[in-house]
């Protein structure tokens, strides 16, 4: 895939569709999230005089828990719908047979890059994700007690611990390739009607929302099984 120009060149669209489009988007989730966490958890824990445990939990909630899936639910409801119905507007259309008709293997050629782009872009994403998250955390924390940045993610930093970052990184990549492959499975799965395009779409969505969900669920448990 990576020797074919035109290969290359759908891999590169791809990123530029679902991580650069999608960024300012995930950039204010992300600020918004993050500043929640603290105007909701500083109050709460200076009653109980535990303020420490504010980087705890944002590093819970947004590195490990919030990050990586709400990154995901931002690529399914822009990436699978696209990839499926552009799939399956393939496959109707007859343009799937005429790349094998000429020797050009549809999978190299129309589902590798697609899956290639949609896993590195939901990486990428996750980790911007808790980059702008961390930030917006910490513009929120100078109105309740002022302190230089350095000092804040410093302990931040200091909360973090490499099985979050390992989770965290594995469940983006998890969600990435289901994502992707549910996308081009539904996609090349159509019949012949037309009408099945739309529905080709729908049916990736909700398979991707489903999928992600029950991966999150199966990671949390395996990460606090190994505690």
């Amino acid at each position: 895939m990576f020797g074919a120009g035109a290969s290359r060149k759908i891999l590169v669209m791809q990123i530029l569709f679902t991580f650069v489009q999608a960024l300012g988007l995930s950039s204010l989730l992300s600020l918004g999230i993050g500043a929640a966490v603290n105007v909701i958890g500083i109050p709460f824990l200076t009653q109980l005089s535990q303020e420490r445990y504010i980087y705890s939990l944002l590093i819970i909630i947004i590195t490990r828990e919030l990050g990586p899936l709400l990154g995901a639910f931002i690529i399914i409801s822009r990436s699978a719908t696209a990839i499926a119905t552009e799939m399956a507007g393939m496959v109707i259309s007859h343009e799937v047979e005429a790349y094998i008709s000429v020797g050009v293997d549809p999978i190299e050629h129309l589902a590798s890059p697609r899956f290639l782009g949609v896993t590195i872009s939901m990486f990428l994403l996750n980790i911007f994700f808790s980059l702008f998250g961390l930030a917006g955390s910490f513009l929120v924390a100078q109105l309740f007690n002022a302190m230089p940045a350095g000092i804040y993610f410093g302990n931040l930093l200091e909360a973090l611990t490499l099985p979050d970052l390992v989770v965290s990184v594995l469940k983006s990549i998890v969600f990435g390739v289901i994502i992707s492959l549910t996308a081009i499975i539904r996609g090349l799965s159509v019949d012949r009607a037309s009408t099945e395009i739309p529905v080709a779409g729908l049916k990736a969505v909700g398979s991707a929302f489903g999928g992600c969900v029950l991966a999150d669920i199966l990671l949390s448990a395996l990460y606090y099984m190994m505690l």
